[in-house]
């Protein structure tokens, strides 16, 4: 049976979340915040219902919007090449390492953004990528919105089974391991054969039980 191992990235494969780091790379801290306050209504919702997940969602428009796609893609590019050097959890990496070179097939299954977790799969030579992804107009701008579901939750378990569908046959012709850190995580895990939820602190890695 083909193993497939599925990693989240933000908090498992890497020390912490990227995305905000990778809004702040591209718009510059004080521009983004003057660009949030173009949106009083979006910021005012998110403070008001302490909601982070609104409050990133408000600070991709800030940060993307008008952009040029050509543009972000190369800031992606650098960000990619500093979480791969400063950002990733070495112990976690290891197992990735190991699943490589045990010939199993490593996917990326995040929320972060597709324009760094791209290259960063390159550089860490893994399969594919299943990330939120930008959407762009026809001019090559982006627009600041999100191109299809953002890839949490729910999503990571639609999306990677599509995938497993396209290049294995199906969810029922793979042992999937995957790893994890969150509750956001809590599908993903709960769909695998193997599943590890990861420790903040150290090297713990924990297999959970069925």
């Amino acid at each position: 049976m083909t193993q497939v191992a599925a990693f989240d990235v933000d908090g498992t494969l890497t020390t912490s979340d990227c995305v905000v780091p990778f809004l702040r790379e591209v718009a510059g801290t004080p521009q983004l915040v003057g660009r949030l306050l173009l949106h009083p209504y979006s910021l005012a919702a998110a403070a008001w219902k302490r909601d982070r997940d609104a409050l990133k969602e408000a600070s991709v428009v800030a940060a993307f919007a008008g952009r040029a796609e050509a543009d972000i893609r190369e800031l992606g590019e650098e960000f990619a090449r500093r979480v791969h050097a400063e950002r990733l959890r070495p112990e976690i990496v290891e197992h990735l390492d190991q699943h490589l070179a045990n010939g199993d097939a490593v996917v990326l299954v995040s929320a972060s953004l597709e324009t760094y977790l791209d290259p960063l799969a390159r550089l860490l030579a893994v399969n594919d990528v299943l990330a939120t992804k930008l959407a762009a107009d026809s001019a090559g701008l982006l627009t600041g919105e999100i191109d299809g579901p953002n890839c949490r939750g729910p999503e990571k378990v639609r999306r990677l089974h599509a995938w497993l569908d396209e290049h294995h046959g199906g969810r029922d012709n793979v042992h999937l391991t995957a790893y994890g850190d969150s509750p956001g995580d809590r599908e993903l895990l709960a769909d695998a054969d193997t599943a590890h939820w990861v420790g903040k602190s150290g090297s713990a890695v924990a297999e959970v039980t069925k």
